[in-house]
């Protein structure tokens, strides 16, 4: 039998799982991501990295940086000063069991719904999937915290599930 130490343990196992999210045969770059915000949204202001679109009913603006490999999708929650200590600890626990690939943040004296990941390992179905967790997640301040997707059960939060929201957007996302 062959003994393995705990970093020999996890270096295999982390070379041999299923990534997250999975790749497209094509990097995502900024031409993808303006098609498919176009599908979503025939309204979007903006080009080449900096877009602005309305999703269910939510202003979402979207931010890709191809030399630095990153995309990020926000939308506005509240003002960051109308936070209190208890509502802040609220949102750390969100962002632990509830809010999954979204996070809560603070910037800019505002607290925002927001998705960060590098851009060209996002497949276009991801990327949809993001921008409904980012929509679900600051729609539901306030209540359930929750992005939609999912709940890691016996931690903090309860939510209620709001997949048939991400589903139909990754439906019209796709759609060709």
């Amino acid at each position: 039998m062959v003994k393995m130490g705990l970093r020999a343990v996890v270096l295999t196992v982390l070379m041999h799982a299923t990534p997250l999210f999975a790749a497209d045969p094509q990097p995502t770059n900024n031409q993808r991501i303006d098609e498919l915000l176009r599908r979503v949204d025939t309204g979007v202001i903006g080009a080449e990295g900096r877009w602005r679109l309305v999703v269910g009913g939510r202003a979402v603006m979207v931010m890709s940086d191809p030399t630095h490999d990153r995309i990020r999708i926000m939308s506005h929650v509240t003002a960051a000063d109308a936070l209190d200590d208890e509502l802040r600890l609220r949102l750390l626990q969100a962002n632990f069991d509830t809010a999954l690939d979204a996070r809560y943040a603070i910037a800019q004296g505002t607290l925002w719904s927001v998705f960060i990941h590098p851009l060209g390992s996002l497949s276009e179905h991801d990327f949809l999937a993001a921008m409904g967790q980012v929509v679900n997640l600051a729609n539901t301040f306030g209540s359930s915290y929750s992005s939609g997707l999912l709940v890691f059960r016996g931690d903090d939060s309860e939510s209620e599930l709001q997949r048939e929201f991400i589903e139909e957007l990754i439906r019209k996302g796709l759609a060709i």
